[in-house]
């Protein structure tokens, strides 16, 4: 059974190999409509995501793909030819594997994943493709020392991503990671780990050294996930005008980012699992599509590529020079 949208292109192999590829992933972001009342997107002021896409309203469900010199954004469905609204734990497989976790487990789960989604990131994902091929993989965001323990006592399980990363054998980041600049908080700042979490000797950081960093430690990697999950909660809770915040604070670390990377050798992918946070009316998912945002060598050549998650992970394939029998089309 095939995943493959009608008139699909054929991918081409892309002029990537040998490079590193970050997936800056945002929970919970999608393409909306173009009513303030609704949509925190249209009110935010995002100078450096519409500087890199060269459009005024990128944000918008209505204008389809966009590409500048520098950048392209794909539409991502999300809903993988599913009824019902997407979710977090299917969605992220499904960036993770390249397979269309929904149809494959017959439904949209999440937010954790069950038996049956679990068992499919275990059977393999980007991160065990690197782990085999003799690379290096990390996912950048840290967990405090109270994570570890509810999972070790069974009192918490892993997401998506961490069971991911966990499960190729690659270990999670802890405060030592985030205290000597190896980590950098969903949060970005590291501020709520003081705050919250009582580490009172993490350092702070502005939002632009937080994306100057992200980019400074992806370079160390040949594949690294970076994970934002607090765009998932502003959409669920909170109000639109601080949903606005919320997406302008991004585009602040976006621009410390993009001010440091390396287009030559780096390709950067900024995905989602969902939409959410731009349909403020209510407080559920969205099945509308994610923005993909690439940056770096061959962009549009890749961009061209995504129609759905599940087209996201031949990318990174393809950009690692990693092997293409992997790719799953079922």
């Amino acid at each position: 059974m095939s995943d493959a949208l009608p008139d699909r292109p054929v991918p081409q192999a892309l002029p990537l190999e040998g490079r590193y590829v970050l997936i800056f992933f945002l929970d919970g972001v999608g393409l909306g409509s173009s009513d303030p009342r609704i949509n925190p997107f249209v009110s935010a002021q995002m100078p450096h995501l519409t500087r890199l896409l060269g459009c005024e309203e990128w944000y918008l469900r209505a204008n389809g793909r966009l590409s500048s010199a520098r950048a392209s954004m794909a539409p991502t469905d999300t809903t993988m030819q599913l009824p019902g609204r997407p979710q977090s734990a299917t969605g992220q497989a499904a960036i993770l594997t390249g397979r269309n976790i929904p149809r494959l487990v017959g439904e949209h789960y999440g937010p954790k994943p069950n038996r049956a989604v679990a068992a499919l990131i275990e059977e393999g994902t980007l991160f065990h493709e690197v782990a085999a091929a003799g690379r290096r993989a990390a996912l950048l965001t840290p967990y405090p020392a109270g994570y570890f323990e509810a999972i070790e006592s069974g009192k918490r399980l892993y997401s998506a991503v961490p069971l991911a990363v966990t499960s190729a054998g690659w270990p999670l980041f802890s405060a030592d990671e985030l205290r000597n600049g190896r980590a950098v908080s969903p949060g970005f700042t590291g501020q709520a780990w003081r705050d919250l979490l009582g580490y009172d000797d993490v350092p702070i950081l502005t939002l632009p050294e937080a994306g100057r960093q992200i980019a400074a430690i992806a370079s160390t990697y040949d594949l690294s996930f970076f994970e934002h999950w607090p765009s998932d909660r502003a959409g669920h809770r909170g109000t639109l005008s601080e949903a606005v915040s919320h997406l302008e604070m991004l585009d602040s670390v976006f621009g410390g980012l993009l001010e440091t990377w390396d287009d030559q050798r780096g390709l950067l992918i900024v995905t989602s699992d969902h939409g959410n946070i731009e349909e403020k009316d209510h407080r559920l998912h969205t099945a509308n599509p994610v923005p993909t945002i690439l940056v770096g060598q061959g962009h549009q050549q890749a961009a061209s590529t995504i129609y759905n998650l599940a087209d996201i992970a031949p990318v990174v394939r393809r950009a690692l020079g990693l092997d293409a029998t992997k790719e799953h089309r079922l």
